[in-house]
């Protein structure tokens, strides 16, 4: 588990590991707040919690510095807390643990958490790092970024020193990040009739996973499969040809990944219990074949269960259903200018049915604000002509890019003249804290950037080490040669 304390730069492989070992899932990051702080005033550093339950940190400039630009560099503290099903891993009490495989670090079983604590970690080694050369450099690490930017929206407006802001949450090593999507939470709910299952029927819980999952921004486009979705699929079928009816059902559990599980309770009439299980089994040989080019482990499988007391009245089932095949899911449209970038999606990304209520839970992102509208009326439209109530929350706006930007120009100067290669200038899909810092700072330059990151908020979720070193070495020179004030 300590292997990764051994790569080079050693002194963000350090950090990440011990941060690592400090249990920081959205919504549960007290421990790690302490662990920052205690970090700070180890290494003589000023830092503080503020309103928003971000962590703030100051050093000072070098010596001959004092006249540079200051510099916020900024990470968010909290991690997508996924697992593999047959994991016992608790997030919030139990350790990461990390391997190295091959060129790649990896976590066991769980998600790996660099999605952001390598930029955590490399603000760290700003701060602890005696040697280097720097104008004032502030570190933001920010409070629940992946389950609605809660700590980016709540900043204090006249918080930040800096008039640099360099993000560190992106995840491709050479590409500067200079405009993101923006996105908004839809929420959905309906009461639904429960009737009394009657004895004479058989339950089968019906279970989806092993797919992929993944990032609903970054890896929205690759056309990996939702669980919710297909669910949807198994469970019509089995309605139609095997008068089943629904009893609960779980897909999903974060906003902003694609669902690699779902799980449903079914009820049937005893004499189409092997019909059933032989559908579900069609089913799984469909979806294989349907997505043979994108997933290769889809498990879908039907077991016994014990028979639930109630189930979904049939009329709001099939309401229920059409309203989740009637939800978009996926692109919805590529940015007319630069058709290779996704400009606006939906992700159907929770679905929780039972008690006599149903919820949906969908993330919508675009870098067009009429076109982010226009996807949440969709989803809307859809969904209130099935009775549901429908909310919008947390919504953010996205990053328009700034042609003149001093510190990218520097950015590209430096890489060029480091790696004797250009850098790739590029606008994210994924939703960055950027849009909302530069709401409240419009006079930052803001510029995203990071090493090599692959499948985060999936148990897939790796990061390529080897960048790790010329992403440290290009941080360090551009503390060097920040511009003057």
């Amino acid at each position: 588990m300590s292997e990764i304390k051994n790569l080079k730069p050693e002194s963000i492989w350090r950090n990440f590991h011990n941060l690592t070992q400090v249990p920081r899932p959205s919504g549960h990051l007290e421990k790690v707040k302490a662990f920052l702080l205690n970090f700070a005033k180890e290494v003589g550093v000023e830092a503080f919690v503020d309103a928003a339950n971000n962590v703030v940190m100051r050093k000072p400039a070098s010596p001959g510095m004092e006249n540079r630009k200051t510099i916020t560099l900024q990470a968010h503290m909290d991690m997508v807390p996924q697992k593999s099903p047959d994991s016992k891993h608790n997030f919030e009490t139990d350790p990461i643990e990390t391997w190295i495989d091959n060129e790649w670090v990896r976590a066991k079983n769980t998600t790996l958490g660099a999605d952001n604590g390598i930029g955590v970690a490399a603000i760290m080694a700003v701060m602890e790092d005696k040697s280097l050369k720097h104008g004032p450099v502030e570190g933001l690490i920010t409070a629940d970024e992946e389950t609605g930017m809660y700590g980016a929206n709540d900043l204090p407006a006249n918080e930040l020193q800096g008039a640099i802001l360099l993000n560190l949450d992106s995840e491709t090593w050479g590409c500067f990040v200079v405009g993101s999507a923006g996105g908004v939470d839809v929420t959905a709910t309906r009461n639904y009739k429960e009737v009394p299952v009657n004895k004479d029927r058989v339950a089968l819980k019906v279970t989806i996973k092993g797919l992929k999952g993944g990032h609903s921004g970054l890896e929205i486009h690759e056309g990996r499969a939702n669980a919710n979705k297909l669910m949807a699929r198994v469970v019509a079928k089995l309605v139609a040809e095997c008068g089943a009816e629904l009893a609960t059902w779980h897909g999903g559990n974060m906003r902003n990944a694609i669902p690699y599980k779902a799980e449903t309770i079914v009820t049937l009439p005893t004499n189409n219990e092997d019909k059933a299980c032989t559908i579900v089994k069609e089913m799984k040989t469909l979806f294989e074949t349907e997505y043979r080019f994108i997933e290769d482990k889809v498990e879908l499988f039907a077991e016994k269960a014990p028979l639930p007391e109630k189930q979904m009245d049939a009329t709001d089932r099939d309401i229920v259903i059409r309203a989740i095949f009637g939800c978009h899911n996926g692109v919805l449209r590529m940015i007319p200018a630069i058709p290779t970038v996704v400009e606006t999606s939906s992700n159907l990304a929770i679905i929780d049915i039972e008690d006599g209520k149903a919820r949906f839970l969908m993330l919508a992102r675009s870098s067009s604000e009429t076109m982010k509208a226009y996807i949440c009326d969709t989803l809307k439209g859809t969904l209130t002509l099935g009775g549901f109530d429908v909310k919008l929350s947390a919504d953010y706006p996205g990053w328009d890019p700034n042609t003149d930007s001093e510190i990218l120009n520097l950015m590209q100067r430096l890489h060029k003249q480091l790696f004797n290669e250009d850098a790739i200038v590029k606008v994210d899909h994924a939703g960055l804290e950027c849009s909302i810092i530069l709401n409240k700072y419009p006079h930052m330059d803001v510029v995203s950037f990071g090493p090599t990151i692959r499948s985060p908020h999936s148990t897939s979720e790796r990061c390529l080490h080897e960048t790790v070193v010329p992403f440290w070495n290009l941080l360090k020179k551009i503390l060097e040669e920040v511009p003057q004030k």
